[in-house]
């Protein structure tokens, strides 16, 4: 249920442990529909994905944009930097690529199918012993449909589900502004300080998240606003940062505003349901982990499957073993997120020159924000300003990068997509998806057989205030020992 990332990428790897599996993937949707922009991720998860489907690999790294450097704005002129890279791809796009690939390795993929309550449950065999000859009972049912997860809600109080709301309110836009690097900015008004995250998300789209404290968006008449209002209003505040090009939404679907929910489950499974991606876990958007958490569900649930005998054995195994891994990275995210609900105070607190607080001390005071870091740390940061020691470390990204890049059987990609009309078959209309590098080196096809168990990989070169990748996931192996990457 739900054909998001993470019930897509569970077909994906499930059919290449297993092509005698008979899965079918139900989303309410229609195949172009996407309510999101782009997605981030790092070379960890990129390891991973190699590892396990180099096809959809390829193709995902294909339509992903690299953005380098990381760039905070306290206003005109008053910028800090950190270092480090990452990759983001539009969401659309991504979905494309998946189900594309699901279809391939025979997952049956129904779109545009509501499933309302439990009759519609029972229709499809998935609530046990009302299976018919076209639709037998179903081994094992997957909700992955999201955080506000109906089939979740359709077995109300058998996950002991809790949802905390964040207090600040924010919004997921677009704008035609192309960002190189991942752009924090802040802009004071007399109504209180917003400030946006933004990446690159295609050859020409940027996705843009604007964020304020309650206050601020009462006083500047958001709760009453229509969303044309909205983006006119912020494309002003934030003129500068945007050069000019200000915010876009989806047509027939406006973003609004809304306070981050974190979701948790005292269980990941009943019976033979199991939760995946949102539908089990949030994680704030600061850490930019959700879309690579859902993936690896994907690929740890199907693993498991692969290992055990019965179904049972392999959900009481996902879903100890996610538990333990997972609880760090939401202590991570609420430290995150409880940080940037106290940032206008400490703007208002910060010691300020004629143009306002210091860039370069406020900047590490968001890098630190989940943890004290050494001293040497600090002067790191200093250094990083200085335009030489950025242009050294960029230099040392790129051959890290290469060196990944080659180590995972990558082809050679340029450093940020190429117009569309490459060799890549095109994408659907409006999913804002980059073609292929026509002069990109001809990628060595995996070889035959079932993927490798994932195996631990490095931390990510992303490094900074909007940078995560050192969470570790226990391995999908049953006593394995050794970690595997949480997510980006």
């Amino acid at each position: 249920m739900g054909g998001g990332p993470a019930g897509l990428y569970f077909a994906i790897s499930a059919m290449r442990r297993d092509a005698g599996h008979e899965i079918t993937v139900i989303d309410r949707d229609s195949p172009a529909a996407t309510y999101g922009w782009g997605v981030v991720y790092w070379d960890n998860l990129l390891d991973v994905l190699f590892r396990n489907d180099a096809d959809s690999a390829r193709e995902i790294r294909a339509a992903s944009a690299l953005w380098q450097e990381q760039r905070i704005s306290l206003g005109p002129g008053r910028v800090a930097h950190f270092a480090g890279y990452g990759f983001s791809v539009q969401r659309s796009a991504l979905l494309e690529i998946l189900t594309r690939r699901a279809v391939e390795l025979g997952v049956r993929v129904e779109h545009r199918r509501e499933i309302a309550d439990l009759t519609d449950l029972a229709d499809l065999g998935a609530l046990g012993g009302v299976g018919t000859p076209s639709r037998p009972d179903a081994d094992l049912v997957v909700a992955a449909d999201g955080a506000n997860s109906q089939l979740r809600t359709m077995l109300d109080g058998q996950f002991g589900t809790r949802t905390d709301l964040g207090a600040n309110q924010y919004i997921w836009l677009g704008t035609p502004r192309r960002f190189d690097n991942f752009t924090f900015a802040f802009e004071r008004t007399p109504a209180g300080w917003l400030w946006f995250h933004a990446y690159p998300s295609s050859a020409d789209i940027s996705t843009c998240i604007v964020e304020c404290a309650p206050g601020t968006w009462e006083r500047l008449g958001f709760a009453t606003a229509d969303a044309g209002e909205v983006r006119r209003r912020l494309s002003e505040i934030f003129a500068g940062p945007l050069g000019g090009q200000g915010l876009i939404d989806h047509p027939g679907r406006p973003a609004r505003w809304q306070r981050f929910a974190q979701i948790t489950n005292r269980s990941w499974y009943a019976g033979n349901t199991v939760l995946l991606g949102d539908a089990a876990h949030t994680t704030h958007f600061t850490l930019g982990s959700g879309t690579a958490l859902a993936m690896l569900d994907g690929v740890m649930l199907a693993q498991m499957l692969y290992e055990h005998d019965d179904v049972r054995g392999a959900l009481a195994q996902f879903d100890r073993d996610g538990h333990a891994a997972l609880a760090p990275l939401q202590a991570r995210a609420r430290t995150s997120m409880a940080w940037f609900e106290r940032v206008d105070a400490l703007l208002d607190r910060m010691p300020a020159g004629a143009d306002g607080p210091d860039p370069v001390e406020f900047a590490y005071a968001m890098a630190v924000r989940q943890s004290d870091q050494p001293p040497w740390r600090y002067q790191a940061h200093r250094a990083m300003q200085l335009p030489v020691v950025r242009r050294a470390q960029r230099a040392l990204d790129t051959g890290i990068r290469w060196y990944l890049a080659r180590r995972r059987g990558e082809p050679v990609l340029s450093a940020r997509p190429v117009p569309a009309g490459g060799g890549r078959p095109a994408a659907p209309a409006g999913s804002g998806m980059p073609a292929e590098s026509a002069a990109r080196e001809p990628a060595e096809r995996e070889t035959a057989g079932r993927p490798e168990h994932v195996v631990p990989v490095g931390p990510s070169a992303g490094t900074g205030p909007g940078a995560t990748g050192d969470v570790r996931r226990q391995p999908a192996r049953a006593g394995g020992s050794g970690a595997r990457p949480a997510g980006s």
